[in-house]
């Protein structure tokens, strides 16, 4: 499928994070011409957990990079599953058991994990561009978009493509330049994260999850929010912590503070309330939850992962579903770029509402369960009641992690996938 002399390629992807990267290795497997544009050098630095779940795993697979052997040979760090530890309790839940997902998770820091997804891309035929900051769109005399406007070593330059893939992650300048704005009426949350030397934690095979932050400053202070600790196997861990804006503490506390005052109460040994085990400084960035900027296509651009609010709000991962929703991008735009005018829209149309029907009741959800928990009141009747109960916390795992089979799966799962369909799309 060859772009027009006047293109540069058939499809434009802004950004070469997961989403991006993952939108660009589907399209070139499709047989189409695309470009990918990324304003950094690989490998860069990223702000993230660096924990991945089954969900994630599950697109890693697709994106062929167990070709060369298991994950744990190519020195990726698998986990069981996720410990969490909240109202005096420490409970250890395996992942799921499921036919539509692995049973297991990965963990591997974003320096090289987004370079590792970006060469699977051009190994497959994907045009990779870095060093190159996107700007702007380029429009046609309808307001379509036609290409994006770019500076390359301090140039301004144009690419031209009939549609752009906006994968430019939280900060979404892209659709910002097209006047797409961030709803305020969807959850987002704030994260800080530090990596540490702890050789007691860096092989952990739990992904670990805080449902309560202590502080020993002033007593046994709680502070708001989660934690996390996930061991990198490398002798660090990756720790941070996140607060969503339904908590009343969102926006007027010292992230960077409660990170310290955290870790300032746990055990000496895991090496994590001293200084000079740090490694890094304590970095932080949004999490856009719950389709909170839409439309996810319009005028020739269609918005994947972060770029389109697409973290999950029960948990914060945003990995998984920039994976997926790539996928999903490329599956659409492959099959519209055969057709013209009124049939290509329509197939274009595809895209928003598979979206709304995979993720809209799912996220709807996940939506109240912020409004909830950001009352510390609730989250400690809940805490308290709910850790107790194994098989009611396995319930949880799997809500959270929105890990069900769509069909043939346990009770559990009928549940909850009958739970996401009767609320109404977020």
């Amino acid at each position: 499928m060859a772009a027009s002399r006047d293109n540069d390629a058939d499809v434009i992807v802004v950004g070469a994070g997961p989403g991006g990267s993952t939108t660009a290795y589907h399209l070139a497997r499709h047989g189409v011409r695309v470009l990918v544009l990324e304003k950094s050098e690989f490998p860069r630095e990223k702000v993230c957990g660096d924990g991945l779940t089954p969900r994630a795993v599950k697109q890693l697979i697709k994106l062929g990079l167990t070709a060369d052997g298991t994950f744990a040979e190519q020195g990726w760090l698998t986990n069981k599953g996720l410990r969490v530890i909240g109202g005096g309790v420490r409970l250890e839940l395996d992942w799921p058991d499921l036919a539509s997902f692995p049973n297991y998770g990965l963990v591997r820091t974003r320096h090289d994990f987004d370079d590792l997804l970006a060469k699977q891309a051009v190994k497959v035929g994907a045009d990779l561009r870095t060093g190159v900051t996107v700007t702007g769109a380029v429009r046609a005399d309808t307001g379509r978009v036609v290409g994006v406007t770019a500076e390359v070593d301090g140039e301004p330059r144009e690419f031209r493509a009939p549609l752009v893939i906006s994968a430019d992650g939280v900060s979404g300048r892209f659709p910002l330049s097209m006047g797409l704005a961030k709803r305020e009426d969807r959850p987002i949350g704030v994260a800080v994260r530090r990596y540490y030397q702890s050789p007691a934690k860096h092989d952990d095979d739990y992904l670990e999850s805080w449902l309560e932050l202590r502080s020993k400053e002033g007593g046994d202070k709680l502070l708001p929010g989660y934690g996390w600790i996930f061991g990198m196997g490398d002798g660090r861990v990756n720790v941070g912590l996140g607060v969503l804006n339904s908590s009343a503490a969102f926006g007027k506390t010292n992230y960077r503070r409660m990170l310290t005052e955290w870790l300032g109460a746990t055990p000496p040994e895991w090496g994590m309330n001293d200084e000079a085990n740090a490694d890094g400084p304590i970095l932080g960035a949004a999490l856009p939850m719950g389709f909170n900027r839409v439309p996810h296509y319009t005028r020739g651009v269609l918005l994947v992962g972060d770029s389109g609010g697409m973290v999950n709000p029960f948990n914060g991962e945003g990995i998984a579903y920039a994976m997926e929703s790539g996928e999903l991008a490329a599956e659409v735009v492959a099959q519209a770029l055969g057709r013209t005018g009124a049939d290509r829209e329509r197939a274009l149309a595809v895209y928003p509402a598979e979206l709304k029907a995979r993720y809209g009741g799912y996220y709807r959800l996940g939506n109240i369960f912020v409004k909830m928990i950001g009352n510390p009141q609730i989250m400690r009747i809940a805490t308290k009641h709910g850790m107790p109960h194994p098989t009611l916390m396995r319930f949880v795992l799997k809500l959270l992690a929105n890990l069900t089979d769509p069909r043939g799966g346990d009770a559990m799962d009928r549940v909850i996938n009958a739970m996401t369909k009767v609320v109404p799309a977020a």
